[in-house]
């Protein structure tokens, strides 16, 4: 298929982006770089532009005759969006439904969609499955779940086909650890960690000790980049058969904040200082997925589910690049 990339200069659109190639898809890629970089995906076709800017998207689709849209282009900060609401409303509500509709004029009705275990917002009960209540505590997994109501009621018009995949915390660097996590500013627990071991940081900072978790620390569900690439691949060509498809992208099983730390002191062979401090609002203890429907609906197989294997890979890609992509 012909794949147009949204946000495919960013991290997990690179990684998507390669992954297409290697599959024998043709991918463009369609990015503002206000958050992804050129240099990570390569001679790949590229249309810099906003998806606020319907007339460009319009001409996209069909300049390049797309099969399919692959989205990645939200933003992703959590405290942000709650400083910010409108600004995630604008890039994560307006600008997709001006997607949708460019879509929709173009005559493109297959649709992955980045989405996020933020919708289940505090869950009642982990494994988190599909059919948890949505209830985000936050604008931008309110702005998610509001994309994902926008793709049924697409669906149920009969002008789209759409798979929404809920990611829990996507880690690693992809095809052979050449396509790494670079974020501005870094939020992420293992690229923080990471950059402690560097020396770019003068600690690592772990959010409450007192969770009713073994070694009191939070939970958390991480899947490498190369497993959720793959089930995005798999959903694709399932939307050739089945119309509207939620599933949840994630191990199955967590690590603790501590786990994850001991990890990167391993790994690296570095010794940095932690510190520990108070809870963060909001924080569950545990966060995991139950990924039994990616399976059977997909036919999807975690590849690489051990935590050693994913800080691994990051090492790779940040010591390769210390100072991130060169652009």
């Amino acid at each position: 298929m012909r794949v147009l990339v949204c946000g495919g200069a960013g991290y997990i659109g690179s990684n998507m982006t390669a992954m297409l190639r290697a599959e024998g898809h043709e991918s463009v890629v369609f990015d503002n770089l206000s958050k992804g970089h050129k240099s990570a995906i390569g001679d790949t076709e590229f249309v810099k532009g906003d998806l606020s800017d319907s007339q460009l998207l319009i001409e996209t689709l069909e300049k390049y005759n797309i099969d399919a849209v692959m989205h990645f282009a939200a933003f992703i900060e959590v405290g942000e969006s709650v400083q910010a609401p409108l600004k995630y409303y604008r890039n994560n509500l307006s600008c997709t439904e001006n997607l949708l509709s460019a879509m929709e004029t173009a005559g493109v009705k297959k649709f992955v969609f980045s989405s996020t275990a933020a919708v289940y917002g505090v869950p009642e009960n982990v494994p988190i499955t599909e059919d948890s209540p949505t209830a985000p505590i936050n604008p931008y997994g309110q702005t998610k779940l509001d994309v994902e109501k926008m793709c049924h009621y697409q669906n149920r018009a009969g002008k789209l086909a759409f798979a929404s995949l809920r990611y829990f915390n996507t880690c690693g660097a992809g095809k052979n650890a050449t396509l790494g996590e670079d974020h501005q500013p870094e939020s992420h627990l293992i690229p923080l960690t990471i950059q402690a071991a560097m020396g770019k940081h003068n600690d690592i900072k772990i959010y409450g000790t007192d969770y009713d978790t073994p070694d009191g620390t939070c939970i958390r569900d991480y899947i490498h980049i190369d497993d959720l690439c793959r089930a995005h691949l798999l959903a694709l060509n399932k939307l050739q058969a089945k119309k509207e498809l939620i599933c949840n992208l994630g191990n199955g099983k967590g690590y603790s904040v501590r786990e994850v730390i001991e990890t990167v002191r391993k790994v690296t062979g570095k010794k940095f200082k932690i510190v520990e401090t108070e809870r963060r609002p909001g924080d569950s203890p545990i966060l995991t997925a139950d990924p039994t429907k990616a399976k059977s609906e997909l036919g999807w197989k975690i590849e690489k589910p051990d935590l050693e294997e994913m800080v691994s890979t990051a090492w790779q890609w940040h010591s390769n690049h210390p100072d991130g992509y060169p652009d």
